[in-house]
């Protein structure tokens, strides 16, 4: 059998046979990633919610419960990975392709694409071998389907037809195989179907890396996809925008993926107009090429499983409708922990978050598919992350370009611009990148408080489906607050200037995308909690006033009782005056996980640690900063409260030209006095590209 049909083969019946999905392993015989594509441990299913019921302290102790590992340290050898597809089993062994990247996604196939029916086709070498085939349900109860032994035969074909019809609300198909008296060799498989000739032709892909000072990171990238040979048919171009100083073809790595990509690679230098400017330039340059079916925007910061290209890519030619085909995200430092499966916006927050029954930060080597009830129900998304994403030219075409947000809910925004066009967003299961988590940023404190804020209140705006954005200005208002009580005036200040930002319409949205981040750092200066310390004998010792009342410990986690009296008071004791000994020494060493509003406005001055522990920062008390902030909080969400329908019909009626590739051009016009042309490897050192 062929490891790698990924043509279509014609039956004669007006239909061909195309490749869905076939089994692979992992590239350079990872062991850290083995659990995501094979699985030698048993099924250890978790409870039903039903049967947990409806006590809040139950569901808690199970969820707790679910988090536990029942791995029985069952694991394979390196030497069992014979290449991409093939597994050796040795004599008795059983190994489980239920797993992450081998178990077939049929719900997601059952509700989205024009596919009725798979065929699995397995080439097995080896004498009495016993293959296995399961399907499960929604509630993650797994059912037998077929089993076959391959007798005495050395080298056996096995196929098995599957129909997609009890797939409606969830549930996958996997096969185990068990190893008989002798070794066995799994050499490959293949889940197919039947399509029609017109769906025949898979079609080519714009992968879009928009990157800044991580030549390394977007050097070894590019060179991911180069190693992947069954990948090339599929690539129309790799477009590297390069927003940075450092450049990526200064990278040892470079040369050598980009003479392997040849002219499939450009890159194109522009200024950092953020990761929504990056992106738009690449989709512009796709809808203006016209020669991709697809546009796929990728962080330059992530390790890339190839094969979830040629999925996405799959999975979008045979979708029922255009449809933008999301992968998912798994962390960068513990490669088994599932950080992002599926995400909505929730629309009386209007904030994004994961879908209803998903756990976050999953850990596949703790608890595996088949033993997971959550991830066989199908989940349905608003949007996928941009970290990787595959777009439909069509879609691009019909409802615009990414915002110009720099760095924040572009993504989301589009999926939700997306969606009320009729283009549906699917987060596709065996598709995946590994990539930082977001638990390991500060991003609601520093700079980024700026964009998060400016971006969520403009697209707020533009689809919430209520009169006042829902509980959009009320939420933001408590935030405020809770900065202030926790002296993070720089934090406050930012999202202050965001909201002034917005109020000012939504045509300078261009015009801030160069210059907004010079100017955000430059304000930040001046306050000390935006001054961050590697030293930590950069701030003098810790001293307290008096002793804390009876040597209590602040570390523990209050009430809710108690935290409302705290949100009633705090505010409060933020007027009085400062105790004297705080200004010449911090009253607390905070430690980032710690860190919350209720423990830090206790205080009148503390060293905070930041989350990705390599630096802190003082926190100083300032009452009349506090009188000021407060002041103008309040006003300005007064004022959107008001205003609020007059500004969503403002942004509502200007989307469709600041999403235009006209507007995008002007925007780019700096950059594009002179063509750009394909990545030519220099014959003595690294490869460039000039614009």
């Amino acid at each position: 059998m062929s490891t790698t049909t990924q043509a279509p083969t014609t039956t004669g019946t007006g239909t061909v046979t195309r490749l869905l999905q076939r089994q692979i392993l992992p590239v350079d015989r990872d062991t850290d990633v083995f659990r995501l594509y094979v699985d030698p441990e048993p099924a250890v299913l978790d409870a039903d919610k039903y049967e947990v019921g409806s006590s809040r302290a139950a569901q808690n102790l199970n969820s707790a419960q679910m988090r536990q590992s029942v791995s029985t340290g069952a694991t394979i050898h390196p030497d069992q990975i014979l290449d991409r597809e093939a597994l050796a089993l040795q004599a008795e062994q059983r190994i489980s392709f239920g797993s992450y990247f081998n178990a077939f996604p049929a719900s997601y196939w059952r509700r989205h694409t024009i596919v009725t029916d798979v065929t699995l086709t397995l080439a097995v070498e080896g004498a009495g071998a016993t293959v296995t085939v399961y399907r499960s349900m929604a509630n993650g109860r797994s059912q037998r389907v077929e089993t076959v032994t391959t007798g005495e035969d050395t080298a056996s074909t096995l196929t098995f037809e599957l129909p997609l019809k009890p797939f409606v609300d969830g549930g996958w198909y996997w096969y185990d195989v068990v190893a008989g008296d002798n070794d066995v060799v799994v050499r490959s498989a293949q889940w197919t179907a039947q399509v029609p000739e017109d769906r025949s032709q898979h079609g080519t892909v714009d992968v879009c890396i928009t990157t800044m000072n991580r030549p390394d990171f977007v050097a070894k990238l590019i060179g991911q996809l180069a190693d992947a040979p069954e990948l090339r048919p599929y690539l129309d171009e790799v477009l590297v925008m390069e927003q940075g100083t450092q450049k990526m073809r200064d990278s040892e790595f470079f040369p050598a993926a980009a003479e392997a990509l040849g002219d499939t690679l450009r890159i194109i230098e522009q200024g950092n107009l953020g990761g929504s400017g990056g992106y738009a330039r690449g989709q512009l340059e796709s809808v203006r090429k016209g020669t991709a079916t697809y546009a796929m925007m990728m962080d330059d910061d992530v390790i890339c499983e190839p094969e979830g290209i040629i999925r996405s890519v799959t999975f979008g030619d045979l979708a029922r409708r255009p449809t933008i085909v999301g992968g998912h995200m798994f962390s960068i430092y513990a490669r088994t922990r599932l950080h992002s499966f599926g995400e909505i916006i929730t629309p009386w927050r209007f904030w994004w978050l994961s879908a209803p029954g998903v756990f976050q930060d999953w850990d596949f080597g703790a608890r595996n598919l088949r033993s997971t009830r959550w991830l066989h129900k199908r989940v349905d998304v608003d949007f996928n992350g941009w970290f990787m994403c595959l777009i439909p030219r069509q879609v691009l075409e019909e409802i615009g370009l990414s915002l110009p947000l720099f760095l924040k809910w572009d993504d989301s925004e589009f999926g939700l611009r997306a969606k009320e066009a009729g283009y549906p967003t699917v987060s596709l299961p065996g598709a995946a990148v590994w990539h930082i988590p977001w638990t390991d940023k500060n991003d609601a404190l520093d700079w980024q408080a700026y964009f998060h804020q400016r971006n969520r209140f403009v697209a707020a705006l533009l689809h919430s489906a209520y009169e006042r954005g829902g509980r959009m200005v009320r939420e933001s208002l408590n935030h405020q607050i809770a900065h202030l009580v926790s002296m993070q005036y720089s934090t406050v200040e930012l999202r202050l200037m965001a909201l002034e930002d917005v109020l000012a319409g939504p045509h300078g949205l261009h015009g801030m995308l160069p210059g907004k981040l010079a100017e955000v750092n430059a304000f930040r200066k001046q306050f000390t909690d935006a001054q961050l310390q590697v030293d930590p004998d950069t701030f003098p010792a810790v001293r307290r006033h008096k002793p804390p009342r009876k040597g209590k410990d602040d570390s523990g986690v209050p009430g809710r009782v108690s935290l409302l009296v705290r949100a009633a008071t705090m505010p409060l004791r933020q007027l009085r005056p400062v105790r004297p000994t705080s200004r010449s020494h911090p009253e607390a060493e905070i430690p980032a996980m710690d860190a919350k509003w209720y423990r830090i406005a206790r205080y009148d001055s503390a060293v905070v640690s930041m989350p990705d522990g390599s630096s802190a920062a003082l926190y100083e008390r300032d009452p009349e900063r506090f009188r000021d902030l407060m002041k103008r909080t309040v006003e300005i969400h007064a004022r959107f409260q008001r205003e609020w329908p007059r500004l969503a019909a403002e942004y509502r009626a200007a989307l469709g030209d600041i999403t235009s590739p006209e507007a995008w051009e002007k925007t780019f016009a700096p950059w594009t006095d002179s063509a750009d042309r394909p990545v030519e490897p220099a014959a003595d050192g690294p490869a460039s590209a000039t614009e």
